[in-house]
């Protein structure tokens, strides 16, 4: 008998690629947030960067729920989608991908920001003595001093949207081919009692996690990258 049924194969398919997506929208905003976060002088700037954080500590069915209402019919996504001419997210591949950049933005935002801040003001001092642009010193000077900072956020935000269950839970539901990702799926075979169809899902993601961690901790080797993981 296979390891995985077709169910646990689409599940694990619906989950990568919704990590993948996910990772992909949050480098694009996270990085003029972090820049942001790393240059402002304004009063906003502490109320900003605790709201970004608030996902580390506040209960992700909390987040789930409100996004959720958010979501509805009656809530402010809601009734926007209605006024383009959209189905509403709420039980949708795509209100997951809402929920998840929500859930997993720390994750992406704050290494970046650690290694802008490791890099400082220099770089991009010489670089404008230089007369070089804008665009041509985030090409050639930003992300090359932050390479360890992105790459560390692509792989703690793919690994933080893959474990998602309570965000995921409560805004999708649990609809097969549709919102029904592997921690969703590892449940209801607990719920069912199937513990060898949930014994082989959690390997699964327990060797997801572990392989991620491993990478994380390759990127350690030198203090630089361990300062702008900021672990």
């Amino acid at each position: 008998m296979s390891l995985l049924d077709a169910a646990d194969l689409n599940a694990l398919w619906l989950t990568v690629k919704l990590a993948g997506v996910v990772v992909v929208l949050l480098i694009g905003i996270s990085t003029p947030l972090a820049w942001w976060l790393c240059r402002s002088r304004s009063a906003w700037r502490k109320p900003v960067a605790a709201l970004i954080t608030l996902p580390l500590i506040l209960p992700p069915t909390v987040l789930g729920f409100y996004l959720l209402l958010a979501m509805g019919p009656e809530g402010p996504i809601g009734k926007f989608t209605a006024f383009l001419g959209l189905d509403t997210l709420a039980f949708s591949f795509s209100g997951l991908v809402v929920g998840s950049l929500f859930y997993s933005l720390p994750f992406v935002v704050q290494p970046i920001q650690n290694a802008m801040e490791s890099m400082g003001k220099r770089p991009f001092e010489v670089a404008a003595t230089l007369r070089a642009g804008p665009i041509d010193r985030f090409f050639t000077v930003l992300l090359p001093l932050c390479r360890s900072g992105f790459i560390s956020a692509a792989i703690l935000g793919f690994a933080h949207t893959l474990g998602e269950f309570g965000v995921v839970l409560m805004i999708g539901g649990n609809i097969p081919g549709e919102t029904q990702v592997l921690s969703v799926l590892l449940y209801e075979h607990v719920e069912a009692l199937d513990y060898g169809r949930a014994h082989r899902l959690a390997a699964l993601m327990l060797l997801m996690s572990f392989t991620t961690m491993l990478v994380l901790q390759g990127l350690r080797r030198d203090g630089r990258s361990q300062k702008v993981l900021g672990f």
